[in-house]
């Protein structure tokens, strides 16, 4: 004992000796961690394959979705609709009555296929609200023309069917309703359908959106089932020659004026007058068969107009 204690470099290595010993056997891994570590590298690698199974399947199902979906086109734009319609775009200068108005260019323009009442030369009901409703709509707005068949008629005024809006379909009725504002005067009876061929092609709508403003009793209609100007819906029709649209007529209430005689045979009444230049002071544009005042030696041209300038 008394060496050991007198050498204490002995107790040193011993000491060392032991806490190595120690030391390995606490770092060596058990079997039991070493079985929860490959159960926990072998759920990570079926959690990653399982991921990448999903995440497969999901782009496969998407190509297919992708692939049964019809491919939208692309949208026109307001001038490619327009051009292949052949709309052009005005300006509305001023309004001359209900169903004719003037561009800023100075072209007079007179709606296709409607009649509303005179309210310029002749004054007929319901004509003055026609003509202020027109101003209330277009005076001074952009609108776009369309040309049916005919160019001009016989007064040299442009035809021409009136687009509030550029339509996706010119023929669509609900796009005709909401867009087009000479169906938009028959529909709220203002003007009534008054067909010339060859320019028939909205004839039918305006027919059809005249009848339902009749049923109605809107604007002119509430006065009698013909309206208060001349029609498609008149009791009885008078003669129309292609292309000259009617400006509407008012017959003599009997007196006579300068150059006139109101003469009554089988109880129609009728307007003689010696001449057109008579004629023209009182119908400035003349009149077609069938009106009180036509006499077939006016008709020169034998169109069933007499005395047009």
């Amino acid at each position: 004992m008394k060496r050991f204690s007198r050498n204490p470099s002995w107790l040193i290595v011993i000491s060392l000796i032991t806490s190595l010993l120690l030391g390995a056997c606490s770092n060596e891994p058990t079997s039991k961690d070493t079985n929860n570590t490959k159960v926990d590298t072998v759920a990570k690698e079926k959690t990653e394959k399982k991921a990448e199974s999903e995440e497969q399947s999901s782009v496969q199902t998407a190509d297919e979705e992708n692939k049964n979906e019809p491919v939208a086109e692309p949208k026109q734009s307001q001038e490619e609709l327009a051009k292949s319609l052949d709309l052009e775009l005005v300006t509305v200068g001023r309004v001359v009555d209900g169903d004719t108005i003037v561009t800023s260019d100075g072209r007079k323009v007179r709606f296709v296929g409607v009649n509303t009442p005179e309210s310029t030369t002749r004054h007929e009901v319901y004509g003055k609200e026609a003509s202020n409703y027109t101003k209330s709509k277009l005076e001074g707005k952009q609108v776009w023309l369309q040309k049916d068949v005919s160019s001009t008629d016989r007064y040299g005024r442009y035809l021409r069917i009136i687009w509030m809006g550029v339509p996706t379909n010119d023929m669509d009725e609900a796009e005709i309703r909401s867009k087009m504002f000479n169906a938009d005067l028959v529909l709220n009876g203002y003007a009534e359908p008054s067909t010339y061929p060859p320019d028939v092609k909205y004839s039918e709508f305006f027919v059809k959106f005249a009848r339902e403003a009749r049923e109605a009793n809107k604007g002119l209609w509430s006065y009698g089932a013909d309206g208060t100007t001349k029609g498609d819906l008149d009791g009885s029709s008078t003669s129309k020659s292609s292309g000259s649209y009617s400006t509407g007529s008012s017959t003599s209430s009997g007196s006579s004026s300068s150059g006139t005689d109101a003469s009554t045979s089988a109880g129609t009444k009728s307007e003689v007058f010696q001449n057109c230049t008579e004629l023209r002071k009182v119908y400035p544009n003349g009149v077609p068969a069938g009106h009180p005042a036509y006499q077939a030696k006016m008709d020169r041209d034998k169109d069933n107009y007499a005395c047009e300038q």
